[in-house]
């Protein structure tokens, strides 16, 4: 019986009192206890333990596959477009030639039959279009998946030179002073240059086509002849047989503006290279 006049339960054999079990707890250490915790822990099955590694192991190698195919698949990308004829020039299409045969610029072209387009030098190939005589601009461009185009711009002739007896023919000249093409006959409607030498290197020639180059359409058909002796004294003949002094290719339109005025008054000889202060003779 206990101090409160309870009576006390009498204990089960081979089980220890309450109070004993209490005490034993307490003596226990913490780390003990810890340890034990622990240990009651990791006895899983080994059944367990597979089954959690399975996912770990599935992620793995999900993750070598993908790698594995994005190496694969770069490696045929770069074949295809770098290599493989598949993606290769199958046809070559000129724009923009019409006096200048399609045929010819593809020939100069030299574009290699099935070459990969990536692996071409297209600036390779525009450089050796360009060098053609009746050749202005060139640019070449890719247009997938097998074509190559080349786009053009002629030469335009705004006057000719005839090199004369003994010489090689009359020869046509862009706005550039380029001499770019003979012929056989002088082309009607064209003036004629009277230079002592024509090249796109003459500052002289070069004076001369830009000035026929930016007069208007309108006076430059009465153009028969054009000359100069230096870049700044250009003049020309007019079919009338009126002569034009017209000077540098500045101020070109408001020249033309006062030589149309001045063309109705009589007289040989109409200067317009001041426009401010023409003269007429």
């Amino acid at each position: 019986m206990t101090q409160t006049g309870e009576r006390r339960r009498p204990a089960e054999p081979g089980r220890r009192p309450r109070s004993e079990r209490s005490e034993r707890v307490k003596r226990t250490p913490r780390a003990e206890r810890t340890q034990r915790l622990k240990e009651r822990r990791g006895r899983r099955s080994v059944y367990d333990r597979r089954r959690t590694a399975r996912p770990v192991r599935r992620k793995e190698m999900r993750r070598r596959w993908v790698a594995l195919l994005s190496v694969l698949t770069v490696a045929a990308l770069v074949y295809l477009l770098w290599f493989s004829s598949m993606l290769g020039v199958q046809q070559v299409d000129v724009v923009g030639a019409s006096s200048v045969p399609a045929d010819q610029i593809r020939g100069t072209a030299a574009v290699p039959d099935q070459k990969p387009m990536l692996r071409l030098d297209t600036d390779e190939i525009r450089d050796r279009v360009a060098q053609m005589p009746g050749i202005a601009t060139v640019d070449v461009a890719r247009s997938w998946p097998n074509t190559l185009e080349i786009t053009v711009t002629e030469r335009a002739a705004i006057a000719f030179f005839d090199s004369g007896p003994g010489g090689d023919g009359v020869h046509l000249v862009d706005g550039a002073g380029v001499v770019f093409k003979t012929v056989k006959e002088r082309p009607a409607g064209l003036p004629e240059l009277k230079l002592p030498s024509v090249s796109a290197d003459d500052p002289v020639t070069r004076a001369v086509t830009g000035v026929l180059g930016v007069i208007p359409q309108q006076l430059l058909k009465q153009v028969t002849t054009a000359t100069a002796k230096t870049p700044g004294s250009v003049e020309f003949a007019l079919a009338d047989g009126k002569t034009v002094r017209w000077g540098t290719s500045a101020d070109t339109e408001r020249k033309a503006k006062v030589l149309a005025a001045l063309l109705t008054r009589e007289g040989k000889v109409f200067d317009v290279s001041a426009p401010d202060l023409p003269t007429v003779s």
